[in-house]
């Protein structure tokens, strides 16, 4: 093997010089399921555990037969993202049914019944918001994971989020426009606090070496001191503009519209291409710093262009229907579970149950209450917290 690794999807995979330090040996260990060396084995489910070397021919078709199970279970995942969808289209007080819905989608948004008006301009804005806004937060939670390796990152917990909503919150309230639009002003003021944010805590990783309780620590920050500048914008505003203030800290599908689904599709669609050109750099920043630098990676630069991303990613998100909590911390975990740590795979099915997950929870919001939408956000911390206390007690352990 003194050549480069041939990860069979990846293709040749750069492989250090025998005097490199860094934890590498003479040579690198045979390819394994994210695409590198020898990896840990830290993950379990599906994806998991230690994989077949493909250095004989019985290793390689277990391999090939790993990474087929992992794309039925993308296409399942795709499948159960599809099916929430026509449910959360479905739930209504207009008494759709399955057949209504089809032929309304079939006839396009010029139909003139009532039933094309309620579907295509108002529920399925708020099913392709769930769908894009659900899988970049998911997505963006992800990498913010990999790059930290910090289980307890998000951009939620690390008060990106939080920025992203008071940015809005000072659009709002100021009555920002960019070319005499709203939405496009309130957008811009969410990523540039997001990218602020980002940045700030990049630069505190350098400082501090990227520990879990330094970024977490500096995360609660973050969260207290925007929320508490959001809550003084309230109380300074005028009654109709705090209660917009006030309905930003939840997410809020009424806010969907179809410029809403057009610049989040725009974002999500641009991070997962960059992204997934990104996989290999990523899986190998999964086994140890010290082993991607001796692959070859530019780690800080990586991380960088990685928070960056994130950051536009999650400021699309906020910019139009507010926070939404947890959504980035729960949905990569799961993927996890049942994908191990090879990127390419794990970025596809982070993003679906992403989707999915902010699509239950829009369809719990719908059932749970009646004549008016419950906020989306108020669902997926309902769920989120247990989760978040679940991994804080592993993490300790």
């Amino acid at each position: 093997m003194g050549a480069g690794v041939i990860d069979p999807l990846i293709g040749a995979s750069p492989t250090p010089s025998p005097a490199s330090g860094a934890g590498v040996g003479a040579s690198p260990a045979p390819a394994s399921d994210t695409g590198l060396g020898a990896s840990p084995s830290t993950a379990s489910g599906t994806g998991v555990g230690a994989s077949p070397s493909p250095a004989s021919g019985a290793g390689i078709e277990r391999y090939r037969s790993l990474n087929a199970r992992r794309r039925l279970l993308i296409l399942l995942m795709l499948v159960v993202t599809l099916a929430l969808s026509m449910v959360d289209l479905l739930i209504g007080s207009s008494g759709l049914t399955v057949r209504d819905v089809a032929g309304i989608l079939m006839e396009g948004p010029r139909g003139e019944s009532s039933g094309s008006t309620i579907i295509w301009s108002l529920r399925l804005p708020m099913t392709l918001t769930c769908v894009f806004v659900g899988g970049s937060l998911s997505l963006a939670g992800l990498q913010i994971q990999n790059i930290t390796n910090n289980i307890l990152a998000s951009p939620y917990t690390l008060g990106i989020t939080a920025g992203s909503s008071f940015g809005a919150a000072i659009a709002v309230t100021a009555g920002l426009t960019v070319f005499g639009q709203l939405w496009l002003g309130t957008i811009i003021m969410a990523l540039i606090l997001a990218l602020s944010i980002s940045l700030l805590i990049y630069q505190l990783g350098r400082l501090r070496g990227l520990s879990p309780g330094t970024l977490i620590l500096s995360g609660i920050i973050m969260n207290f001191f925007f929320q508490a500048l959001q809550q003084y914008l309230q109380y300074r505003a005028s009654p109709e503009v705090a209660q917009i203030i006030a309905g930003w800290t939840f997410g809020n599908l009424a806010r969907s519209t179809w410029i809403c689904v057009s610049a989040n599709s725009a974002l999500l669609l641009a991070g997962l291409f960059i992204l997934s050109r990104m996989a290999w750099k990523l899986t190998a920043l999964t086994i140890g710093e010290d082993r991607a630098l001796s692959l070859g990676v530019n780690v800080r630069r990586l991380r960088l262009q990685v928070f960056l991303l994130s950051a536009f990613m999650v400021a699309g998100a906020v910019g139009f229907i507010g926070t939404v909590a947890f959504v980035g911390l729960v949905a990569p975990h799961c993927a996890k579970l049942v994908m191990g740590e090879d990127q390419r795979f794990l970025q596809p099915s982070a993003t679906l149950l992403g989707a999915s997950l902010l699509l239950s929870a829009s369809i719990v919001a719908k059932l749970l209450s009646s004549g008016s939408m419950l906020p989306v956000g108020i669902v997926t911390s309902i769920v989120g917290v247990p989760f978040l206390f679940v991994l804080l007690m592993k993490s300790g352990r």
